[in-house]
């Protein structure tokens, strides 16, 4: 009957499809559902949440509903994000269909409002929730603007499903369920490192896969550095002689299947090549790019072919990497190395510019580079606090040296200018001394009060750079950490715990989830990737 009636408010067009909302609240109401958080084990805390007491489980013919205004889910997003549900709750267990007993849960019916699934920042992610508690062959029912926000309200659903191990079926407790939920944030990044380490493609892809799980939605891939240089460039193809070796490297049908990958989970793709410093592998295909060989960083800033090089790198981005976002760093440039070297000294002589504005002509000329690529920029904060009046208006500051709070993100917003907070001092993963307290407790818009200030506050990133990570350990130093920062990002400020012990258990069971979703994520007691003291229960480490 519910089915029906909500098909039915769709049919009505959009006032119809702005009645279901209100549906859910009204048979919240007439089911019984309470307030409260006593046994709510979801990660990240959605936005409102209703329970009830009653125990339903899932038909071994469990199954998917859709309907909406011209959806058709033409690429298969929900087709696969539902096939990846019915995975999650199995947990790999034999499903023994003979116990199933009344109360039955027969499917799950989704109605998406728009058609529209191309994937960018600023999407619709809501969605509202809600399992009924009684009758034969009812459905859980999910409603989404997007097919993204849809794809939360699976990863939420998957959350309250639960294996039971006397009657061998899947179980969900205490319905009724209404939950209604959106992101506090636009932007919730994780950063991964390529270069310090070469990451192989399915590691890349199982952390996307546990950055669904907790909700997080950008993946900022520093591609290149210093050390190597493992993407390859079709204008440029010497560029991955830069690569460690052979093996370690990444053709562009490899960077397309990673944005494809990640899209189809909700996940968008920043990648960045940072110029003028962090860049020597770049020389090690065209040694022109470097201002000798004995000084081979930053780039050469006096060299026409280097800005050719950047230019056929980021049109060779626009065709795989489609976030409207790409970072071109401009972090830590040492600019010594121009004036030791004569023909470069003799250029900065000729423009009448010392080294800090040859930086400043370097990285305000890359930034017209990538717009005429059609992206937005993301630079590190240094170049905001050495040339902030002069970064072009679609810059994004990408916070990191300065504390929160102590004065850099509010003077970015104060001048009309949007920013990502990754304070290293809490969201950096490398910094293995840092606990999941700091990561939960580090707020975006500390000393910022003025709403007009908050909306440019993006969001936030939580970094993990590849120094002292590879393939063998890059699970548990991210996990459980970044979890604990995806909350602070998704969560209204409100729901939110005041002191992080009032979350431990939550966060312990959902470290325990991601463990038996294959995830590595270490134990909460200790420092960042510790291994388990000694014998025990997951729930208590």
């Amino acid at each position: 009957m519910l089915m029906g009636l909500l098909i039915g408010l769709f049919l009505m067009g959009e006032k119809g499809r702005n009645l279901i909302g209100g549906l859910f609240l009204v048979v919240v109401l007439l089911s019984g559902c309470v307030s409260g958080d006593v046994d709510v084990n979801i990660w990240p805390m959605p936005k409102s949440v209703k329970y009830g007491g009653a125990t339903l489980q899932l038909s071994k013919d469990f199954g998917l509903v859709t309907s909406g205004t011209n959806f058709t889910d033409r690429l298969g997003i929900l087709k696969d994000g539902f096939s990846r549900l019915l995975d999650l709750v199995e947990v790999s267990h034999a499903i023994d269909a003979s116990k199933n007993n009344a109360g039955l849960l027969k499917g799950l019916h989704i109605v998406i409002s728009s058609p529209d699934d191309t994937l960018q920042y600023g999407i619709d992610e809501s969605y509202n929730l809600y399992i009924p508690s009684n009758g034969k062959s009812v459905y859980a029912h999910i409603q989404a603007q997007t097919v993204y926000g849809a794809l939360h309200g699976l990863q939420t659903f998957s959350q309250l499903c639960q294996f039971n191990f006397k009657t061998r079926t899947i179980e969900v407790h205490h319905a009724p369920w209404s939950i209604s939920d959106e992101p506090r944030f636009s932007f919730r990044g994780l950063l991964i490192d390529t270069s310090r380490h070469y990451l192989p493609l399915p590691t890349i892809n199982n952390v996307i896969d546990a950055m669904a799980y907790t909700k997080l939605n950008v993946l900022h891939w520093h591609i290149v550095d210093t050390q190597s240089f493992p993407l390859e460039i079709p204008s440029y193809p010497k560029l991955w002689n830069g690569a460690y070796s052979g093996a370690e490297r990444y053709t562009m049908a490899d960077a397309a299947e990673i944005v494809d990958y990640a899209r189809r989970r909700g996940i968008n793709v920043l990648a960045e090549i940072d110029v003028p410093g962090h860049a020597q592998s770049w020389g090690v295909g065209y040694p022109q790019l470097w201002p000798s060989s004995g000084c081979p960083e930053p780039l050469d800033v006096s060299n026409e072919f280097t800005f050719k090089v950047i230019d056929g790198i980021l049109s060779d981005f626009s065709k795989v990497f489609n976030f409207k976002f790409v970072h071109l760093g401009g972090d830590e440039v040492d600019g010594s190395c121009w004036s030791f070297t004569p023909h470069i000294k003799n250029w900065l002589n000729k423009h009448k510019l010392n080294e800090s504005e040859a930086y400043q002509y370097f990285v305000l000329r890359a930034q017209k580079i990538a717009l005429s690529h059609g992206y937005e920029i993301v630079n590190w904060e240094e170049t905001f606090n050495n040339f902030g009046s002069k970064l072009n208006p679609k810059t994004v500051v990408h916070n990191w040296l300065d504390r929160v709070g102590g004065g850099v993100v509010q003077k970015v917003v104060a001048a009309g200018l949007r920013c990502i907070v990754s304070n290293q001092e809490n969201w950096y993963l490398d910094h293995l001394d840092t606990t999941w307290e700091h990561f939960y407790m580090n707020e975006p818009l500390t000393n910022i009060t003025n709403p007009k200030h908050q909306k440019l506050v993006l969001g936030g990133e939580v970094c993990m750079w590849g120094e002292t990570i590879d393939s063998s350990d890059i699970e548990q130093t991210i996990w459980p950490r970044a979890a604990a920062a995806a909350e602070r990002m998704w969560t209204p400020v409100d729901k939110l715990a005041s002191d992080p012990r009032k979350v431990t258990g939550r966060l312990s069971r959902f470290r325990c989830l991601l463990n038996q979703r294959g995830v590595a994520a270490a134990p909460l007691a200790g420092l960042g990737r510790e291994s388990p003291t000694g014998p025990g229960s997951c729930y208590k480490q």
